[in-house]
C-alpha cells in the first residue's frame, strides 16, 4: 500500500500565521512610533479634530516632514508680508508660496490644521524670510506685534522729556537707565572730540522720527539719537558756526536757545541774529528759556518749561540764568532741530538787539534796535 504524502496545509498555515504576526508587530510599531514622532516634532493635535481628521493630517505631516522643518532658502532676504483682516489660511498659505517664503502651501496648511494654529493667525504687517522654516513662520504669524517701534523726539525737548517718551513707545527700556547714560559725555563720535569734559548728551539727541528694534537697550536708543545728530551735522553747518565765531558746542547752545524762543520756524535766523549781536558787544543774552531750564520741572504747571516767568524766577541762582550771567550758559538747554542749527550757523544780518512777542498772538515777534523802541513795542 503506497505511503500517503503529508498535506502542505499545516505548513502554509504556520508560515502565514508567522508572517501575519510579524506584519502585525511591525504595523503596531509604526502605529505607535509615527504618532510619537509627529507629536515630538509638531506638537499635540488640536482637540477640535476628529480621530479620522487627526490620522489623515498626521499622515500628511509624516509625508511633508522634511519640507516643514527645513527653511525654503537659508539665504533668503527679509521681506514684508501683510495679512488682511479676515483673510483665510488657504489664501495666506498660497501667498507665502507665491512669495517664495515656503515651498509647499498644502504642507503648511496641513500643519496649521493639525495644530489648530489656523484659527489664531493675526492680521498685521510682518517681516518674514525664507530662511525661517515653515514651522517658524507659522509661529511668527501668531503675534502681530511689530518687531520694531517708531520713536519720536520733538525739537526743543530736554533729555528728561525724551526719557519720558520711552514708556509709551513700546520699548522695554527704563527711562532712568536712559537718563543715566545721557548725562554722560558722548563718546566715539567725530563731534565728541570738540565737547568739554562736563558735556552731556543734552543738545545732541537729534529730533526726528526713528525706527528701532523693540528689544533695543538704553544704550542702543542713545546711540541712535546721537548718530542722528552726527548725520545731520553737515560740513556747511560746522563752517557756519566758525564764521559766527562759535565753537561747535557754542553753536549747539545757541541753536537750543533759538529752538525754545521761536514759535515760527522762519523767524529762527532773525532771533539767532539778535543773540549774536548781543554777544558781540558783551551784552547779556537775557533769554527766558535759559531761566526755564534752570528752574527745572514745575510741579504746579506739570511742565519742564515754566510759563510765564515771574520776576523772582529771573533771579534764580544758576549758571544757566542768562539774566544774571553775561555769557552763554554752560551747555545746551534742549535738543534743537535742524532748522535751529542752521539758523545758528547762518543767521540773518540785522541791526536788532531786542525782540518781544507780537500782541496779535500769532507767535511772531517784534524787533528793535534800541531799548526805547523795544519798550514802545510792548502790548497796550
Amino acid at each position: 500500500m503506497p505511503r500517503r504524502r503529508p498535506s502542505p496545509f499545516p505548513t502554509c498555515l504556520f508560515l502565514f500565521a508567522t508572517a501575519a504576526f510579524i506584519l502585525s508587530v511591525a504595523f503596531g510599531a509604526v502605529v505607535i512610533s509615527v504618532p510619537a514622532k509627529i507629536h515630538e516634532t509638531f506638537g499635540p493635535p488640536s482637540p477640535r479634530l476628529s480621530k479620522l481628521q487627526e490620522v489623515w493630517l498626521m499622515g500628511q505631516l509624516a509625508w511633508y516632514h522634511q519640507n516643514l522643518t527645513t527653511a525654503h532658502d537659508s539665504s533668503g532676504a527679509a521681506q514684508i508680508f501683510q495679512i488682511a483682516s479676515g483673510e483665510s489660511p488657504l489664501s495666506i498659505a498660497q501667498r507665502l508660496q507665491d512669495q517664495g517664503l515656503i515651498s509647499e502651501a498644502q504642507a503648511w496648511l496641513a500643519y496649521l490644521q493639525y495644530t489648530g494654529l489656523d484659527t489664531s493667525i493675526q492680521a498685521g504687517r510682518y517681516t518674514l524670510s525664507a530662511a525661517l522654516s515653515p514651522l517658524e513662520i507659522a509661529q511668527v504669524l501668531q503675534d502681530a506685534t511689530p518687531q520694531s517701534v517708531a520713536f519720536h523726539v520733538l525739537a526743543g525737548w530736554r533729555m528728561e522729556e525724551v526719557a519720558e517718551a520711552i514708556p509709551a513707545s513700546g520699548l522695554n527700556i527704563r527711562a532712568e537707565d536712559f537718563l543715566a547714560l545721557a548725562r554722560k559725555r558722548p563718546q566715539a563720535y567725530p563731534f565728541s572730540e570738540t565737547l568739554p569734559p562736563t558735556a552731556s548728551a543734552e543738545g545732541f539727541l537729534f529730533a526726528g522720527g526713528y525706527e528701532i528694534s523693540r528689544s533695543a537697550s538704553a544704550a542702543d536708543l542713545l546711540a541712535m539719537l546721537l548718530a542722528g545728530f552726527e548725520i545731520n551735522l553737515t560740513k556747511e553747518i560746522r563752517e557756519g558756526f566758525k564764521k559766527q565765531g562759535l565753537t561747535l558746542y557754542e553753536g549747539v547752545i545757541l541753536a537750543s536757545i533759538v529752538e525754545r524762543e521761536a514759535i515760527q520756524e522762519d523767524e529762527m535766523p532773525q532771533i539767532a541774529s539778535v543773540y549774536l549781536n548781543r554777544r558781540a558787544i558783551d551784552m547779556k543774552l537775557d533769554a527766558d528759556p535759559t531761566v526755564q531750564y534752570a528752574l527745572g520741572f514745575n510741579s504746579e504747571q506739570n511742565t519742564w518749561w515754566t510759563n510765564p516767568l515771574s520776576l523772582d524766577d529771573l533771579k534764580v541762582n544758576s549758571p544757566y540764568n542768562t539774566y544774571q550771567n553775561p555769557k552763554f550758559p554752560p551747555g545746551p538747554i534742549c535738543n534743537p532741530g535742524l532748522a535751529a542749527l542752521q539758523a545758528a550757523a547762518f543767521p540773518a544780518q540785522t541791526p536788532y538787539y531786542y525782540f518781544r512777542a507780537a500782541c496779535d498772538h500769532s507767535g511772531r515777534h517784534l524787533y528793535a534796535e534800541t531799548f526805547e523802541q523795544h519798550q514802545a513795542n510792548a502790548c497796550p
